[in-house]
């Protein structure tokens, strides 16, 4: 990963740079973007008061996001064989708070226990432990996670997806764009609001097929999602910078 590469691409950011250094890299592989319409009555009460959902068009939506990551390290660290790449599967929606848009997880499942741990911990943010596979059979990703935390509600995905179109650039006022070129991400502790920063290249996305066999996943956090998602995004590949949490209400 060169950092110094992404770091001097910020043209495609809809607000600077964090001033401070970041504090962690991470690489996103094979991951999928499935994103479903959802009421915003229906999503009001599950998200929390101080973050205003965000819309497009007037509708809410939320997505669930599996793929899996490498080169998770702390800045100066060298990658930890078993900590450092694991599965990942989260289930967001979309929030704007003081004109920056951001994700807020409903969920994070993850292949790695000590992972989970440190990132409840450092992040504040609702990982799971999961049994947790994706395996790529030509350019199939067959992807598999069933949550093991004894205290959530169980939650699982079994499905396979591919990419169907050539990589393709968002680009601004698009449903692509909105939902995919967000550089934070928000969580609440009690009545205090944090924000993490990240950083990256505009998403190199593909149209996309899902073959869904089984999933639990938004109705863990009390959201029934219709059948089958509105919109899938493929992306291959994407190096994130991560900045440390920060209070910002």
């Amino acid at each position: 990963m060169d950092t110094s590469v992404i770091l001097s691409a910020t043209e495609h950011r809809t607000w600077p740079l964090p001033s401070g250094p970041w504090v962690m890299t991470q690489i996103w592989h094979e991951l999928l973007f499935a994103h479903w319409p959802v009421a915003l009555d229906v999503l009001r009460p599950l998200v929390p008061a101080a973050l205003p959902l965000d819309t497009f068009e007037g509708q809410c939506w939320v997505g669930v996001v599996p793929f899996h990551m490498s080169y998770v390290r702390p800045r100066g660290v060298p990658s930890i064989p078993g900590l450092s790449a694991f599965p990942e599967l989260n289930v967001r929606t979309y929030v704007t708070l003081n004109g920056i848009p951001g994700a807020y997880f409903f969920s994070l499942d993850a292949g790695n226990a000590l992972a989970v741990a440190l990132a409840r911990k450092l992040f504040h943010l609702p990982y799971f432990p999961a049994q947790m596979s994706s395996k790529r059979v030509g350019d199939t990703i067959h992807y598999r996670s069933m949550r093991t935390h004894h205290a959530a509600p169980s939650a699982e995905l079994l499905a396979s997806y591919r990419p169907v179109a050539p990589v393709t650039y968002s680009v601004p006022d698009t449903m692509e764009h909105w939902f995919t070129e967000r550089y934070c991400l928000y969580t609440v502790v009690g009545q205090r609001v944090y924000r993490c920063d990240i950083h990256h290249l505009p998403w190199p996305l593909q149209l996309a097929e899902l073959d869904m066999v089984h999933n639990t996943m938004a109705e863990a956090a009390g959201l029934h999602l219709p059948s089958p998602p509105a919109f899938l995004h493929y992306a291959q590949k994407l190096e994130v910078l991560v900045w440390p949490l920060h209070r910002v209400l």
